[in-house]
């Protein structure tokens, strides 16, 4: 058991020849999430070699056009490629409008259904609740309206010890109820406790993005406990007025955040062009919040209860 994020991009404000906009995957529980889409990223989506066509749900932000430049082109392909599951789009209010405009514009139809979901960039929403996960939006701070996300797992039933469960003589029917944590009568009126017949289940893990924000106290509360948090860190320490002034974060705030809500690990990215040094982030980040990696492009992170394990998806460069 495990989450799989890939950074699909993590520059901010305009794609380089080498970086691409804010972008990610997410996967849990079986399911694919993409937050945000920049310019490139079903470029990158192909690079990773991720099978996008699982993507049923889709997270922007913000309007901003470094968050989803990429969104119209993706969903257009998903049409080419003779997509038929429906995709549902949360993101701000007039996402759904500038969507449907440019397809009105070209004369362009999907061959799938579209849903739109409207986030509350003032109040936390839950945007998905299943058996497996939820999902909720909390608000950032930001020079326009703008919503982290939090995905978190539900606890999974309790693990059957089957051979305990053999040497009591239980039949199979009644497996479902010990794993919901109920103990176990047999026919005389002997009771088996439940935790003689199942262990625990793995931990719930959790992701939360947050990004484009500048730091406040109350993103920590939002996030409070999070096994692993992505903070925007646009700029260091020597540029911390300039992040002010266009409501984004240091590394050393992002990190803050983290130490705050008490964060198992934190990811920082949406770096600025200025810094061709992206070690420095990570460098300052780490005199607040020790447990920090810098994100790096097609990269995969995957938190498991042990810590997080990074893994390349690039393609070799012998590849076409």
């Amino acid at each position: 058991m495990g989450l799989d994020l890939i950074i699909l991009g993590a520059a901010s404000a305009t794609p380089t020849s080498n970086q691409f906009t804010t972008a990610q995957l997410l996967k849990m529980r079986e399911h694919y999430f993409l937050i945000d889409c920049g310019e490139g990223t079903q470029k990158q989506l192909r690079r990773s070699k991720t099978k996008f066509s699982r993507i049923n749900h889709i997270f922007i932000s913000h309007l901003h056009g470094d968050h989803f430049f990429g969104l119209v082109g993706l969903l257009s392909s998903f049409h080419l490629l003779g997509r038929t599951a429906p995709l549902t789009i949360y993101g701000p209010p007039k996402l759904k409008d500038i969507i449907l405009t440019q397809f009105r514009a070209a004369g362009t139809f999907t061959s799938y259904p579209m849903h739109f979901v409207v986030t509350q960039h003032k109040v936390p929403q839950v945007l998905v609740d299943t058996d497996a996960y939820t999902i909720s939006s909390f608000p950032l701070k930001h020079r326009i309206a703008t919503t982290g996300f939090l995905f978190k797992e539900k606890p999974l039933k309790r693990t059957l010890n089957k051979e305990v469960a053999d040497a009591h003589g239980i039949p199979v029917c009644d497996y479902h109820w010990i794993k919901d944590g109920k103990n176990w009568t047999n026919d005389d009126g002997e009771e088996v406790q439940n935790d003689l017949l199942t262990s625990d289940p793995p931990k719930p893990l959790s992701y939360a993005f947050a990004s484009d924000t500048m730091y406040t106290a109350d993103t920590a509360e939002y996030v409070k406990e999070v096994d692993l948090l992505y903070h925007e860190s646009t700029f260091c320490e020597d540029k911390k007025a300039r992040a002010k002034q266009t409501m984004h974060s240091t590394a050393a705030q992002a990190a803050t955040v983290a130490k705050e809500a008490a964060a198992k690990h934190l990811l920082i990215g949406h770096y600025s062009a200025r810094y061709a040094d992206k070690s420095k982030f990570e460098e300052e980040a780490k005199a607040v919040f020790p447990n920090v990696f810098a994100a790096r492009e097609l990269y995969q992170y995957r938190l498991e209860h042990s810590g997080i394990k990074i893994k390349s998806l690039a393609p070799e460069k012998n590849e076409k």
